[in-house]
C-alpha cells in the first residue's frame, strides 16, 4: 500500500450517506452499536489482550490501553448517552426575510470528514465514531500501533452495524498505523475537513507543524492544583490525592502541586499517607524535598526545571512551594498547557481572582481536575479536551462537530 488516497476519496464520498440521515435513524444506529459492543465483549477483550501482551506490565500506556468488561460496558453506555443527545446538525440557527423578499436561513450542518490521530486509547475509537455518526460526520481514525488489534475489532463491529442499517461502512474508517501515511493525511485538504490530534505533546507539535488541513489541538494536559493558605487541609489532601491517583495516565490528572508556604509543611506531612500507599514518585523543590526527606518519604527526587511543565501521565508529580497567589498565577502562566487548573481555598476573593486570571479551558475551585471530561460535563462523550480557543475549547463533544451554512431562498431576485 503506497498511499491512502482511495480511503480518503471513499471518506469524502461517504459524507452524502451520513449527513442526510434522519436524526431518529442515527439514534437507532447508535442504540444498535451499544448493543453490539455488549454482545461482543468477549471478542473485544480477546483482541485487546493481544495488544496488552506486547506491552511491559509497568508501561504507563497499559492503563490507557486495557479494556475489561466494566470498561466495555461503560463504552456502550457512552454510545447510548450520545444517542439520546439532541442532533446538532440541521438545527435552524436564525431566519429572516430581507426587504427584497429573500428568505435567509442559517443552519448547523456537519463538518464533513473528521480525522482523529490518537495513541493507545481504544475508547477514543468508539467515542469518536459515536459522536461523528450522531452529528452526521464521516470519521477517519488513525490509532496507534499499541492498540491495533483492539481498534480493528471495534471498527469491524461498527461496520457490521452500519451494514445492518444499509449504510456505507466508509463513514467510519480505520487508517493504517504506518507513519508514512500521516503526512498524506495532514495535507489532504481536498478530502479532509478537520484534523484532531489527541495524545502526547510531541504528536500535537508534529501535527501542528505539518498540517495543511485545519487542526484543533486536544490531549496534552499539564494540570496544577494550588493549595492556598486558607485552604482546609483535609479537603486539599482529598482533592490532590484524587487528581493524581484515581487515573494518572489521563490528561486531566494532576501534574504539579503548588503550595502556599504558610501551610506547606502540614500539607506535605498529610499527603505522604495517600501518596505512599499509591507509590507516587515526587519531584520536589528545595523546601518540599527537605520536609519530605525528613519525613522519610520513600519515593522522592529533587526536582529540576524540566519537572515543571511536564505531563507525567504516571504516578509521578512535582511539588513547588510559593509565597502567595501572585507567584502561583505566575507559575501557572509559565508552565500551564491551558487544560485544567485548580485552587483549593476558603477565601472567596482569591478563588474568584484565580479563576478569572488563569487562562485555561477549565478552572476549578475546591474540586479535582479529573472532572474535565465530556461525560462528566453531561456531553455524552468527547473527542478530546481542546486547549485552544477556536473553534472549540474544553471537552470537544457533539455540539462542536458542526459548522454553519446559509440557505437563501428567492423568487427570481437579482442584484
Amino acid at each position: 500500500m503506497e498511499n491512502i488516497t482511495e480511503q480518503l476519496k471513499a471518506a469524502l464520498a461517504a459524507t452524502r450517506d451520513i449527513n442526510q440521515l434522519e436524526s431518529s435513524k442515527k439514534e437507532l444506529l447508535l442504540t444498535d452499536l451499544a448493543a453490539a459492543l455488549r454482545t461482543n465483549v468477549d471478542t473485544i477483550l480477546f483482541e485487546n489482550n493481544k495488544d496488552l501482551q506486547l506491552l511491559n506490565l509497568d508501561d504507563p500506556k497499559r492503563d490507557r490501553l486495557v479494556l475489561n468488561k466494566e470498561r466495555v460496558a461503560a463504552l456502550a453506555q457512552s454510545v447510548l448517552d450520545v444517542a439520546k443527545l439532541p442532533d446538532p446538525a440541521a438545527q435552524l440557527l436564525s431566519r429572516q426575510v430581507l426587504e427584497n423578499g429573500l428568505i435567509l436561513e442559517k443552519k448547523a450542518v456537519p463538518l464533513g470528514v473528521v480525522a482523529v490521530i490518537y495513541e493507545s486509547r481504544p475508547n477514543v475509537t468508539i467515542d469518536v465514531a459515536a459522536l461523528c455518526l450522531r452529528s452526521g460526520n464521516v470519521c477517519l481514525l488513525r490509532g496507534g500501533t499499541d492498540a491495533f488489534h483492539t481498534n480493528s475489532i471495534l471498527v469491524q463491529i461498527i461496520h457490521e452495524v452500519l451494514l445492518q442499517h444499509q449504510l456505507n461502512p466508509n463513514v467510519v474508517q480505520l487508517l493504517p498505523t504506518d507513519r508514512k501515511f500521516v503526512l498524506e493525511l495532514l495535507t489532504a485538504t481536498k478530502y479532509v475537513d478537520i484534523i484532531i490530534p489527541r495524545g502526547s505533546q510531541s504528536l500535537i507539535d508534529f501535527v501542528r507543524s505539518h498540517a495543511k488541513v485545519p487542526v484543533i489541538e486536544t490531549g496534552a494536559g499539564v494540570c496544577h492544583t494550588y493549595v492556598e493558605q486558607s485552604a482546609s487541609i483535609d479537603k486539599a489532601i482529598a482533592v490532590v490525592a484524587n487528581a493524581k491517583i484515581s487515573r494518572p495516565s489521563v490528561c486531566n490528572a494532576l501534574d504539579t502541586v503548588l503550595l502556599d508556604r504558610e501551610i506547606a509543611d502540614i500539607f506535605l506531612k498529610d499527603i505522604t499517607i495517600p501518596f505512599k500507599e499509591a507509590s507516587v514518585e515526587i519531584f520536589a523543590d528545595e523546601h518540599s524535598f527537605m520536609v519530605l526527606n525528613q519525613l522519610g518519604y520513600p519515593y522522592l527526587q529533587k526536582a529540576n526545571e524540566a519537572d515543571f511543565g511536564r505531563e507525567f501521565l504516571d504516578l509521578k508529580c512535582s511539588i513547588k512551594v510559593l509565597d502567595g497567589l501572585d507567584q502561583a498565577l505566575d507559575h501557572i502562566a509559565t508552565y500551564s498547557s491551558r487544560h485544567s487548573e485548580c485552587i483549593i481555598s476558603n477565601d472567596s476573593k482569591k478563588m474568584e481572582r484565580f479563576m478569572n486570571a488563569v487562562d485555561a479551558a477549565a478552572v476549578y475551585a475546591n474540586a479535582s481536575t479529573r472532572f474535565t471530561d465530556g461525560g462528566e460535563f453531561g456531553l455524552g462523550a468527547e473527542i478530546g479536551i481542546s486547549t485552544q480557543k477556536l473553534h472549540a475549547r474544553g471537552p470537544f463533544a457533539l455540539e462542536k462537530l458542526v459548522t454553519e451554512k446559509w440557505f437563501v431562498t428567492g423568487n427570481g431576485q437579482i442584484r
